[in-house]
């Protein structure tokens, strides 16, 4: 049997075909080439059309299907991994209410913030394992609030991925991960936060059937299945946020095991048993594709321990790496500038970057710092140190809110990270694990492979998560060679960081006299 994994990225769709005997990638095929545009009506907020996405995915199944490498009637499940966060609403005949607010959306901070306030910061902690922030909870209360024609013709608020399924089955559900996600989900309780829905004033009828994560979410239409050239009634059996996915298809799922990626956003993901949280809220907590609920557990019954993911997000990663591009002109090729930037010495000859300039950073307190350039000579810097300082000062990001990932006692000994994105620069790679001092292991893999592998686990085609993984080998480990070099660089870094959260914070301070 072949199964189809789906990967709904913020920059594009990527689809892949993997033959479910060998766990082997047959097809991939992205689309659109060119990365898509984030819309930004106002300073701070972040759109997405959520029926372009749904074009998109469409058009992706078409041209790995092209490939002709397999008879797409041979496919047998499909799994969704999705951009976390961002919040889709439609109507009763499933059609699409607005533009999708997106995961750096930061428009509905104030609003999370009088919420954590409101229902108690203990309460919220220990039952939500978060602060409502700029969740998707937070953002459905600024649509009540700003836009009430559109919220009373709300049916279902649905998660990036419930959306894509929707579209493919005609079937409207989602997951107790994915509600975690969005700040819906109540962990003590085990069930939807009644605190949450109360404070807010929401209908618990917003909230589509919730299913296991690993589970049937509906069948393909016969009309999607005819368009796309698939078995009519196939299953979709598996949704996942985007850093969970990352993690499953890293085969990260106990307690300990630590997964990273460095997309448009960068994320450190580790798994606890226990129900851990940040006083502070700069590291966040969810439901991960294992975790059950108590009830599930069983008591007394030897079940699974909780599986908590605890995730540090960085909005501003690879979108960073992509403007640099994007200034010095599209023609030059990733691949290229990476080359370009190893010639650089490390340090980029005094030019520091901070790379916090797509929206709210949560690490920061959802504080909206922007990107900076520190120290830059026009008679000494090249095009190629801007591409080196940017790499450098995405790693010491990593390594800034991994230090806050260890005050909540998580310490990983090895990273587990695919082999794509930022990580396919070596020059990112190096500076990563010598700023943070953690050696990382690539794997040949991305998240539609992982939620191919994922529709799979669903489907009941292996017998557990770890089967899925039987044949998955890294590819090499790259371990930490000069840490005393990086130190001082990095502290350096941090002052330049700290010294510009101050001057937010005067700044704030004073429009508030």
């Amino acid at each position: 049997m072949l199964l189809l994994g789906i990967d709904l990225g913020t920059s594009s769709i990527k689809v892949s075909v993997v033959d479910a005997a060998n766990q082997n990638c047959i097809a991939s095929a992205q689309y659109p080439e060119a990365e898509v545009e984030i819309i930004a009506v106002q300073s701070g907020w972040a759109e997405q059309s959520p029926d372009q996405w749904w074009e998109h995915v469409q058009q992706a199944i078409l041209k790995c299907n092209a490939i002709n490498s397999y008879d797409p009637k041979d496919i047998g499940a499909i799994g969704i991994a999705y951009q976390m966060h961002g919040l889709v609403l439609v109507d009763k005949e499933q059609d699409t209410l607005r533009n999708a607010i997106i995961w750096c959306d930061g428009r509905a901070v104030s609003i999370g913030d009088k919420a954590f306030n409101e229902i108690g910061e203990e309460d919220c902690l220990s039952h939500l394992l978060n602060s409502p922030g700029n969740f998707t909870a937070s953002k459905l209360a600024w649509v009540k609030k700003e836009e009430p024609q559109i919220y009373e013709r709300i049916d279902k608020i649905l998660l990036p991925g419930d959306f894509i399924a929707m579209k493919l089955t005609g079937e409207s559900t989602t997951t107790m991960s994915a509600l975690s996600e969005g700040v819906f989900w109540d962990f003590k309780e085990g069930a939807i936060s009644k605190d949450v829905m109360t404070y807010f004033g929401f209908d618990e009828a917003l909230i589509p059937l919730v299913q296991p994560l690993f589970s049937s979410h509906g069948n393909v239409k016969e009309s999607v299945a005819l368009r796309l050239s698939l078995t009519p009634g196939i299953p979709v059996t598996y949704k996942a946020g985007d850093q969970l996915n990352n993690a499953f298809s890293l085969n990260v799922l106990h307690p300990g095991e630590v997964a990273a990626t460095a997309g448009t956003s960068g994320v450190i993901y580790g798994v606890s048993d226990q129900l851990n949280y940040d006083q502070q809220s700069r590291i966040n907590s969810f439901a991960h594709v294992n975790h059950q609920t108590p009830s599930q557990r069983g008591e007394g019954a030897g079940g699974e321990a909780a599986r908590i993911g605890v995730l540090l997000c960085i909005n501003g990663a690879g979108i960073f790496n992509r403007w640099v591009r994007n200034i010095m002109g599209a023609q030059h090729s990733y691949d290229g500038l990476n080359t370009d930037a190893s010639h650089i010495a490390v340090g980029s000859d005094g030019l520091f970057m901070l790379p916090f300039g797509n929206g709210a950073e949560r690490m920061l307190g959802n504080n909206t710092i922007g990107a900076h350039i520190h120290g830059l000579d026009f008679n000494l810097h090249t095009p190629a140190h801007l591409v080196r300082a940017a790499q450098e000062g995405v790693a010491f990001a990593f390594r800034y809110g991994l230090d806050i990932m260890r005050e909540n006692a998580m310490e990983p000994a090895i990273i587990r990270a695919g082999k794509a994105n930022m990580f396919l620069s070596d020059v990112f790679t190096q500076s990563f694990v010598n700023a943070t001092g953690v050696p990382v292991e690539l794997y040949q893999t991305d998240g539609s492979i992982g939620a191919a592998l994922g529709a799979g686990v669903g489907a009941g085609i292996y017998k557990g998560e770890g089967e899925a993984f039987a044949n998955r080998k890294p590819l090499k480990l790259v371990a930490p060679s000069s840490t005393k070099t990086y130190e001082p660089l990095y502290q350096q870094w941090k002052a330049l960081l700290e010294a510009q959260m101050q001057t937010l914070e005067s700044h704030l301070v004073l429009n508030k006299i």
